[in-house]
C-alpha cells in the first residue's frame, strides 16, 4: 500500500516495488548522474530503475528525464545518450529529445564554450495518451505552401491553412539561480534544483488534472509542489534523509494533510 502526496525516504526501487502496476500517469525527475552530486554513496542501478518505471507507468504514460554529462579525462561522458539508449532497449520509446537551456549558466573554464544546456528526454510507454502543447502566436494567417522533399530529391508543395497559434519548439529557455528557479529559500539547501517553470511546463504538457505524478529522485520537492499546484496527485522517493527533510519543510505551506492510497 502506498500513500499519495507523500515523499518516501528510501531507495526508489523499494517504492516502485509497492506501487501498483500501471498506476502512474507521468514521471518527472532528474537523476544523480556522473557523481556530480553527493547522495551519500548512492549509486544508480539504472536498469532496475528503468524496469521499475516501466512497470508502474500506465500505457501512454511519459517519463521526463532531465540529465546532462560531466567532462572527465578530456571527454564528455555521454551519460545522457547511454541512458536514453538503455530506456529504448528496455521497452520505452524515445518520444522526444528536448533541451533545457539555461539563460544564465555558471561560466566554465577550458577550451570549450560555456555549457548552457541539459537534455530533457521524453520516454513514452507506447504512444503518449496526453499532449497539451504550449503554443505561441503565429506571425502570419491564411494559406501557405508546405514543401516536402521526396526520396528522389524533388520538392512537393501542398497548400495548408495556417492557424493563429503554433506549438513551441523543443528547446525550453529558463533563467536559473537563487531567487529565480524558485522563491522558496529552503530549496537552495539542495545542490541541484531545476526551475519550477520547467516542472510546470512539462507536467502541464504530459498530464491532466487528477493524474498521478511520480518523482523517483524528489530532491528539494519541486515536482511535488508544482504537481500539487496544478491539481495533480503525486508520489516521491528520496534516498537522502537530509533532502527529504528539506522537501517536506518546503512543501508545508503548500500542501495540506490529504493522503490517499492506491
Amino acid at each position: 500500500m502506498i500513500d499519495l502526496n507523500k515523499i518516501y525516504n528510501e531507495n526508489c526501487i523499494d517504492t516502485m516495488d509497492r506501487i501498483t502496476s500501471e498506476s502512474i500517469d507521468m514521471v518527472l525527475t532528474s537523476p544523480p548522474y556522473d557523481n556530480l552530486r553527493d547522495y551519500n554513496g548512492y549509486d544508480l542501478p539504472l536498469e532496475r530503475i528503468i524496469k521499475g518505471l516501466y512497470k508502474v507507468l500506465k500505457k501512454g504514460g511519459v517519463v521526463i528525464w532531465v540529465v546532462g554529462d560531466k567532462t572527465e579525462n578530456g571527454s564528455e561522458t555521454g551519460t545522457s545518450f547511454s541512458q536514453a539508449l538503455k530506456f529504448k532497449e528496455l521497452g520505452f520509446n524515445v518520444h522526444d529529445t528536448m533541451i533545457y537551456y539555461k539563460n544564465n549558466p555558471m561560466p566554465t573554464t577550458g577550451k570549450r564554450y560555456h555549457q548552457h544546456f541539459e537534455y530533457m528526454f521524453a520516454f513514452s510507454k507506447g504512444a503518449p495518451k496526453t499532449f497539451n502543447p504550449i503554443t505561441e502566436p503565429t506571425k502570419y494567417n491564411g494559406l501557405a505552401n508546405m514543401k516536402n522533399r521526396g526520396k528522389e530529391g524533388t520538392l512537393n508543395y501542398k497548400k495548408v491553412e495556417r492557424t493563429k497559434e503554433k506549438k513551441v519548439g523543443n528547446v525550453f529557455f529558463y533563467s536559473v539561480g537563487g531567487g529565480i528557479s524558485t522563491k522558496d529559500k529552503i530549496a537552495y539547501q539542495h545542490p541541484a534544483i531545476f526551475p519550477e517553470k520547467l516542472a510546470y511546463d512539462q507536467i502541464k504538457t504530459w498530464s491532466n488534472k487528477g493524474d498521478l505524478i511520480y518523482d523517483p529522485f524528489m530532491g528539494s520537492g519541486t515536482t511535488a509542489k508544482i504537481a500539487h499546484m496544478l491539481n495533480r496527485k503525486w508520489i516521491g522517493s528520496e534516498i537522502s534523509k537530509k533532502y527529504t527533510e528539506i522537501a517536506n519543510k518546503r512543501l508545508e505551506e503548500y500542501i495540506k494533510t490529504n493522503l490517499f492510497s492506491i
